[in-house]
């Protein structure tokens, strides 16, 4: 890896600045790939851009930029995103500075002694040369001590092609159609991957695969519209297979309860109604099991509420600390709490409920 410390003033970075969704993010008279695929979407809130321009505007020293030299006299922003696009938006007039004694000033109103200042900043860039595999070990060096890196946008970088840049524009973006579809069904913020990351490892469990492999296969497909496909298959099946809403649908694993049950024909109507017995039961703690129990029919899929102490030592002096099932004494410590009467055949998780059993006993006997 070569690294060559450079000055660039702000109007050699703003000539041709370029900001277009499908065109991307470019700068440097277009010679800049402002936003290259392992980069995140703009985050700075107001504040920091603003801080960002008090900073330049009192002549004080930004932190160092990283470029990535890609060809001959091309480039990409390896580190410095949110403050290049504080910088050239503020030119472009798309948010203001406040001063104490002239209030609100956009570009346009600054002196034309305050422009030549802005304009003839200059900021502090190493030009980085060497592999793709040594541009992103910097990428994740110089990362470790601001915002580190998710793992999927890292994974973006290291298999950039057709198809993640395809996907991204599906499963990345401030209202992008993933979000627009299955928001109600999916955890984490699209802008931060984890819709595309949760896709992702929906269609290499699929294939048997991890999503590092799933991406190395598909790097270059031309487009990603199996994959958008798929996850069009997956809302679909759980809109159609549990119409009423409830929180607790967001962010289940649906693309494993697809594949498992997706063939499976329901009665809807049947499935509301056991839905809504089991969401007033008090004995399952966790409500969000119950989407999958109801297919799978495996009690494994729910948590109970847990008897308490003061049940389990009730049952163990009453008992006199015998295995109600293999007859052997054991110490309160040695033994767990189980239904007598199933949960499953209308047992409650109460202290007339309450036995005790050895440990080998009880895992022996299953959930109930």
């Amino acid at each position: 890896m070569q690294i060559e410390l450079k000055s660039i003033p702000i109007r050699d970075l703003i000539d041709g600045y370029l900001n277009d969704p499908d065109a991307g993010v470019v700068g440097y008279g277009g010679r800049l790939d402002i936003r290259p695929p392992y980069q995140r979407e703009f985050r700075y809130d107001l504040k920091q851009q603003q801080a960002v321009i008090d900073t330049v505007m009192k002549g004080f020293p930004l932190n160092i930029m990283y470029w990535s030299v890609v060809g001959d006299d091309q480039y990409e922003m390896i580190d410095g995103q949110q403050r290049t696009l504080s910088i050239c938006e503020f030119f472009n007039h798309e948010f203001n500075i406040v001063d104490p004694d002239r209030g609100v000033l956009y570009f346009g109103t600054l002196t034309d002694g305050e422009k030549q200042k802005f304009l003839d900043y200059e900021l502090t860039v190493y030009f980085c040369t060497g592999t793709d595999k040594e541009k992103l070990d910097w990428f994740r060096v110089i990362n470790i001590a601001g915002e580190r890196l998710l793992d999927q946008e890292l994974r973006n970088a290291v298999y950039v092609g057709p198809f993640v840049s395809d996907a991204r524009r599906h499963f990345s973006k401030n209202g992008c159609p993933a979000y627009k579809i299955g928001s109600d069904y999916m955890a984490g913020n699209p802008i931060e991957q984890a819709y595309l990351e949760t896709i992702l490892k929906w269609a290499a469990r699929k294939e048997g695969v991890q999503i590092d492999e799933y991406m190395a296969r598909h790097q270059y497909d031309p487009n990603a519209n199996k994959l958008w496909a798929y996850y069009m298959q997956i809302i679909t099946w759980v809109r159609s297979t549990f119409p009423t809403y409830r929180r607790e649908m967001k962010g289940l694993d649906w693309g494993e309860m697809f594949e498992e049950f997706g063939e499976n024909t329901y009665d809807t109507e049947a499935l509301e109604k056991q839905i809504h017995d089991l969401m007033e039961d008090d004995d399952i703690t966790k409500k969000s099991g119950i989407y999958r129990y109801v297919l799978s029919g495996d009690l494994r899929d729910l948590s109970f509420r847990a008897f308490d102490k003061k049940m389990k030592r009730e049952a163990y002096e009453r008992q006199g600390g015998i295995c109600t099932h293999c007859g052997k004494h054991f110490e309160l410590e040695e033994m767990e709490a189980d239904h007598i009467t199933p949960w499953k055949e209308g047992g409650r998780t109460i202290a007339e409920n309450c036995q005790m059993l050895c440990r080998t006993c009880n895992r022996t006997k299953g959930a109930k």
